[in-house]
């Protein structure tokens, strides 16, 4: 060994130390910075600047049971999440569980970090769920809860009291005389459908001058079913109806018709829901006394903006909490208020720009838009 070999180790000893010692630090540095941007523990709130990861993936139902979730529900969710630079993939289902299923899949395998859906029935949107759960893929129930589910969040209106605004339109249509009515309920697989039901069967059913002589559910919200059962109801009760509780106004129209086939048109009092052109423009024929109007960007944007919180990791802000009795718990939800809308009030619709004049008022409506004061 030469003769400053011991100066050399002790030069490599300290050097070694130094390096020692400054990566320590460096590592102290990137905990800290990793901690202070953490914000899962959900105290920020959606407008802090955290970056969404992943994308969000939207499940809406079908196209048959209303225009509403591929007219309103997509191009308003489009609009909130490209306002907020999120990436989204949103597809239709289009009435089928198995592609419900399969939509799902490939969005949990594609990077979703938030499934906002909107399911055709409780058992295959719970199924999807809980596989979301097993990734650490939060949930958001859009429009419909999922019973026995375990949705993180539901967003929707107060559907008992969407029901509220079914039985006291048609009451309203009615006044107190004596009156057979039917109800045409939505489909038994929508737990919607059930709270609707519920809340009009609230309102209508202390009604003592009111005999319901018929209620059935119309299977997957058809409103080529709906017209057979209305009919069936027809002949039954010969043509002795006075009002439909009819729970949309796909079921409202479908109901009409029939009506109208057999020489009662505007005779006889028609509830809708949706606030569609078509259920509109019966209402200002007088062939359908009312439909409920749920400002459907509302919820849009209430639902986006839940979203959008979650793929921050931050906590979703609630307004209530709406029972699962099925799974035995109540989920975190915001609620929105609907509004009934009759001959007089049509025109709050299209200043929403939820209709637009153009489209309701095209032909032999222009007249009646203009009396409705509808520009």
């Amino acid at each position: 060994m030469s003769s400053n070999a011991p100066a050399l180790i002790l030069r490599a000893v300290a050097r070694r130390k130094r390096v020692a010692g400054l990566t320590a630090a460096l590592t102290a540095a990137a905990l800290t910075m990793t901690a202070c941007g953490d914000g899962s523990d959900g105290s920020s709130d959606s407008s802090s600047g955290a970056a969404a990861k992943g994308m969000v993936g939207v499940i809406l139902p079908d196209t048959a049971s209303s225009t509403r979730w591929e007219s309103f529900d997509r191009p308003y969710l489009e609009q909130a999440f490209k306002a907020a630079g999120v990436q989204y993939d949103i597809q239709n289902a289009e009435g089928s569980t198995q592609r419900f299923q399969t939509i799902a899949d490939q969005m949990l395998t594609s990077g979703a970090g938030v499934l906002l859906m909107t399911g055709l029935d409780s058992s295959s949107a719970a199924a999807v769920q809980r596989k979301a759960q097993a990734q650490g893929v939060k949930t958001i129930d859009y429009d419909r809860l999922t019973l026995g589910g375990v949705s993180d969040y539901y967003v929707s209106f107060d559907n008992v009291r969407v029901g509220e605004e079914l039985g006291k339109g048609l009451q309203k249509c009615l006044g107190d005389k004596a009156a057979n009515i039917v109800y045409l309920n939505g489909s038994p697989t929508d737990n919607n459908a059930t709270l609707f039901s519920q809340g009009a069967h609230k309102i209508l059913d202390p009604v003592s001058t009111y005999k319901k002589v018929a209620e059935q559910a119309v299977p997957d919200w058809s409103p080529e079913k709906a017209a057979t059962i209305f009919e069936q109801m027809w002949t039954e009760q010969q043509g002795r109806i006075d009002g439909v509780l009819a729970a949309n106004d796909n079921l409202g129209n479908a109901a009409a018709a029939v009506v109208k086939k057999n020489q009662r048109g505007g005779e006889v009092a028609i509830t809708g829901q949706d606030a569609t052109p078509q259920g509109l423009q019966n209402i200002l024929d007088g062939t359908q006394c009312m439909t409920v109007y749920k400002p459907v960007k509302q919820e849009a944007d209430a639902a986006a903006k839940l979203a959008i919180a979650l793929m921050k990791g931050q906590k979703g802000q609630t307004s209530a909490t709406v029972n699962d009795p099925q799974g035995k718990r109540d989920v975190p939800s915001v609620l929105l208020t609907p509004i009934g809308i009759f001959k007089d009030n049509v025109k709050q619709v299209v200043a929403d720009g939820f209709v637009k004049a153009a489209e309701l008022c095209k032909g032999a409506y222009a007249a009646k838009c203009k009396e409705a004061g509808i520009q």
